[in-house]
Parts: C-alpha cells; sequence; structure tokens
C-alpha cells in the first residue's frame, strides 16, 4: 500500500489526538510501512521557533505557540506527500482542521484517561501538565477535545498493543475508508 491509495488532492494522513496517544510512534512507522516521510509537527514547530515547546510556552505563551503551529501545519500541508503528526492541539484550531480536510486524511488515535495518563508520565517536557495534576488536566482535555476530534474520517483506538499492531488497524481503516468513502473505526 502507498499513499498513491489516497486522492491525489489528499495526499496526507494527519494523525491527532492527545499527547500520549501514540501518534509520533504510530506515525514514524506508519510511514515506514508506506514508504514515505514522516513530520513531527511539533518538531518542524521547534526548528523554525530555534527553541524548544516548552521554551516557547515559557517565552511567549500557548497563543503564540498555537499561531505558530497553524502556519507550520499549512506550510508542511502544501509539501510533498506523507504521515504528519500533529500536536495535541492542532485540530482543535477551525483553520487547521480546514486544511486538514482539504489536504489529508484525519485518523484521531483515541486513548482513554488511563493510558495517557500512563504514557505521559515517561516524558517531563509536556506544557500543559505543568498546570496542575495531570489526570485532571488530561480529563478536562478529553472533555474539551474528544468531540471535536471525533470529526476525524478515521478513528482508531490507541492502546495497549503492539506498535505494529496498530499500525495494521490504521492501514486496514485506511482500506476500508477508500474503498467505501465511509469512517471505519477499529477498537481494541
Amino acid at each position: 500500500m502507498s499513499v498513491s491509495c489516497l486522492p491525489d488532492d489528499r495526499p496526507f494522513l494527519v494523525l491527532i489526538g492527545l499527547m500520549g496517544a501514540g501518534k509520533s510512534a504510530i506515525g514514524s512507522r506508519l510511514a515506514r510501512r508506506l514508504g514515505v516521510p514522516f513530520v513531527d509537527a511539533d518538531d518542524e514547530i521547534a526548528r523554525a521557533a530555534g527553541c524548544s515547546i516548552p521554551e516557547i510556552f515559557d517565552r511567549y505563551g500557548e497563543a503564540a505557540f498555537r499561531d505558530g503551529e497553524r502556519k507550520v501545519i499549512a506550510r508542511l500541508l502544501n509539501g510533498p506527500p506523507g504521515v504528519l503528526a500533529t500536536g495535541g492541539g492542532a485540530y482543535m484550531d477551525a483553520d487547521t482542521r480546514t486544511r486538514i480536510a482539504e489536504r489529508g486524511v484525519a485518523v484521531w488515535l483515541r486513548a482513554d484517561l488511563d493510558t495517557l495518563v500512563e504514557r505521559t508520565s515517561r516524558r517531563g517536557d509536556r506544557p500543559l501538565l505543568r498546570r496542575g495534576d495531570s489526570r485532571q488536566v488530561l480529563a478536562g482535555l478529553i472533555d474539551e477535545r474528544y468531540p471535536v476530534y471525533g470529526q476525524a474520517d478515521i478513528i482508531i483506538d490507541s492502546c495497549h498493543e503492539p506498535l505494529e499492531t496498530t499500525v495494521d488497524r490504521v492501514i486496514d481503516a485506511l482500506n476500508g475508508w477508500t474503498l467505501t468513502a465511509r469512517r471505519p473505526e477499529a477498537t481494541c
């Protein structure tokens, strides 16, 4: 399977979901499997800003980060086809959602609260989690963001299974999407 199975005008697989859902881990493996480039939007934002994501939040605030995020994702979606992992808040921006819908197939990696808490505890560089108890912050983000993430073309549950199994489920769902033009969901 290659990205050529996607419509010519939507040559990107765009992974969305909360921090800890597995966008980078799944995305890099998915891109390898499909033989296309993988880009992590957060890495590109940090490169463009010349500092880390936490430093952007500390120096300039979340609004400046979101503005940069919107611009970087728009630029990436005008580049060569591939797999793009977005930050957890990117899909909340209406302009970004529109650009993704125009140029890509949005794949929501949906994870439950316990999974997100466990996975995000492995890294201390999550600016939004510095606002308080990580479980409470993540629960609030789930309440706020999951209804919007539900607009994705494909929904995949990201759970405790080998990463390659999740990649297989994304590819199967993508094949179902391209064949039926309906929104498949793949659960654990």
